[in-house]
Parts: structure tokens; C-alpha cells; sequence
């Protein structure tokens, strides 16, 4: 299949007549008296371990729902992908979806694939390191959007992370039937390809590549 470089185009239920709209996640705003604090969110995960909570640059709550099968299928690959290529690079770790990161303007985000380089890791002070969700911005981060994400929130969410420190930002809508992927780099306007074969990390992951045939035709 040819990759394409398209304009982004608004979403809208003319483009997609088939799909639901999807709800994105809820967001609940605490009272003033009870701040969202790391530990607090912490204790919430641990307490509610089936949802996916993350904590917005406004102090609040974003509760998300759990992964489809299909969807926790695809980052499986995403996942075994990038860990296999850093394994063989050596320059940096990967962490999935269940790893959170406090960005510098507060808000603590889990993407479903991220990698950050050793040296900046080793940045970290012991306290840091300990933390639930540390101090620092992934260099490199992907979102699989599923049924339940809006592509506007994901791309506000692309946004931050490149606002805030992130050097490279994949988007892959996997329930576009144009088979979009948004790309992501500081300072440049978002290229979006449309129908890739497979994604290159170059420069920023020297040598990476995603093959992208499990996203766009899946085994089950």
C-alpha cells in the first residue's frame, strides 16, 4: 500500500458515518480541599486497578476506560517492537501503558508506548526514582487510539507531550478506515500519512521501524 501525506482534515460523522462517537474519557473535578496529588492518584489506581486513571494540567481526574482485548493486543506488539529494537540499541528503556510520568506542566500522562533515554534516566534522584509516576518526559511516546477515544483528545494529548519535552510523537488511529498515522516533532507542523506500511524513528530512534500490518489487518 502507498504512504501518503495528507492535510489533517476535522473529524467529523459525515467522514465516518460508520463509527459511534466515541466519549473520550470523564473527568472529575475534586473540591478544592482534596488536590489530586501524586500519591492520591497512586492510591487510586491501585484501588481501582480495571480503570485507567491519569491526572490532566489542571489538577483533574481523567478516568478512562479499560483496553479492549483488541486494542491491549495491538500495544502488546507496539511494545514488543520498540523493547526489541532498544534492547539491540543499548541508548535507552521503553515502558508501556501502565507507566506514568509527571510532565512539567503537572499533568501525569500514561501513553501506550514510550522511551526515554538512559542518561536522562539516570538523571533522576533516588526520591524521583521512587516516585509512582517520576519527574520526566518521555523522549519518544505513542497513542493507539481505540473505540472510546475522540481524535481530538488524543492529538491535544500528542500536543502535550511535545509541548513538554517529547522529540518524536506517533498517533495511529486504528479504527480510521483511511489507516492515519499522525506524526509529531517539535516545532513542525504534523505530517499525516495515510495507509504506511510501517513507521521510521529516524532520526530521534536511529534504526527503529514499526511495522504496522498487525494495526491495519489484525489476526482475529
Amino acid at each position: 500500500m502507498t504512504t501518503q501525506t495528507v492535510k489533517p482534515q476535522p473529524e467529523t460523522a459525515q467522514q465516518q458515518p460508520e463509527l459511534v462517537e466515541p466519549y473520550g474519557p470523564v473527568v472529575l473535578r475534586l473540591p478544592p480541599a482534596v488536590p489530586l496529588t501524586d500519591g492520591l492518584l497512586a492510591e487510586l489506581s491501585s484501588l481501582n486497578d480495571a480503570l485507567r486513571l491519569e491526572r490532566n494540567a489542571q489538577g483533574e481526574l481523567e478516568i478512562l476506560p479499560p483496553t479492549h482485548h483488541t486494542t491491549g493486543n495491538q500495544n502488546s506488539h507496539i511494545n514488543r517492537q520498540l523493547g526489541n529494537w532498544a534492547e539491540v540499541d543499548g541508548t535507552g528503556e521503553v515502558f508501556d501503558s501502565s507507566t506514568g510520568f509527571t510532565l512539567p506542566n503537572g499533568s501525569i500522562r500514561s501513553p501506550d508506548a514510550s522511551w526515554i533515554l538512559r542518561s536522562r534516566l539516570a538523571e533522576l534522584t533516588e526520591e524521583q526514582d521512587r516516585r509512582g509516576s517520576p519527574p520526566i518526559s518521555p523522549d519518544f511516546v505513542i497513542e493507539l487510539r481505540s473505540g472510546s477515544d475522540t481524535l481530538r483528545g488524543l492529538q491535544r494529548k500528542m500536543e502535550e507531550y511535545i509541548a513538554n519535552g517529547a522529540r518524536l510523537g506517533w498517533l495511529i488511529d486504528s479504527i480510521d478506515r483511511r489507516r492515519r498515522v499522525y506524526v509529531y516533532r517539535p516545532g513542525e507542523e504534523v505530517e499525516v500519512l495515510e495507509g504506511p506500511e510501517s513507521l521510521s524513528g529516524d532520526p530521534e530512534l536511529p534504526g527503529f521501524v514499526l511495522e504496522l500490518q498487525f494495526i491495519w489487518e489484525r489476526s482475529f
